[in-house]
């Protein structure tokens, strides 16, 4: 009889709050945000490989704006991907020789970008020209345009909404680098 009331002071002592911490971990990485750590340079300089990063949960994709680093799951690559959002669904995104970047027939203002493609130079494999996003789908590029595997050189270039996890919001880790994200 005493062993059976043991197990039941470690159950409730020990497996009761595990339980718990597994529930709340759950919901917290569900519903409001997770990390994840960057293993490349597509994103340099704004994220280094090695870099961990805060984020958010998207919950309504209709809500992310141009520019935003967002973090998606990539069919093609089978694996979580963080990329700068460039074409929202409708938008018509053309890339130039020179490595511009027009939406909709405008230029965009691309401060973030390292390694653009120099006039009348072009980078080995680098799909130019116009891409017509449709509904429900986003178009990604690197900030480290000469060294990125994103839109431009996947099977199909977009990203379904239903596959956006989250928004990127601050580096915490290494702690020197520690800050939002712009």
């Amino acid at each position: 009889m005493k062993t059976n009331n043991t197990f039941l002071k470690i159950l409730y002592d020990w497996g009761i709050p595990i339980v718990v911490a597994v529930i709340v971990y759950i919901i917290i990485t569900k519903l409001l945000f997770f990390n994840i750590k960057v293993p490349t340079s597509s994103m340099y300089p704004t994220i280094k490989p090695g870099d961990r990063i805060v984020t958010t949960v998207v919950h309504n994709v209709s809500k992310l704006k141009r520019g935003d680093i967002i973090v998606f799951y990539s069919r093609e690559k089978k694996e979580r991907m963080a990329k700068r959002l460039i074409g929202l669904p409708g938008d018509v995104v053309d890339i130039k020789r020179d490595g511009s970047v027009y939406i909709n027939g405008k230029k965009l203002n691309e401060p973030y970008v390292k390694n653009q493609i120099k006039e009348n130079e072009i980078y080995f494999g680098i799909h130019l020209g116009e891409y017509k996003v449709p509904e429900g789908h986003y178009f990604f590029l690197g900030d480290n345009r000469a060294n990125s595997w994103d839109s431009r050189y996947w099977k199909n270039p977009y990203i379904d909404g239903k596959d956006i996890i989250g928004k990127a919001r601050f580096v915490f880790f290494p702690f020197s680098r520690f800050g939002k994200l712009k």
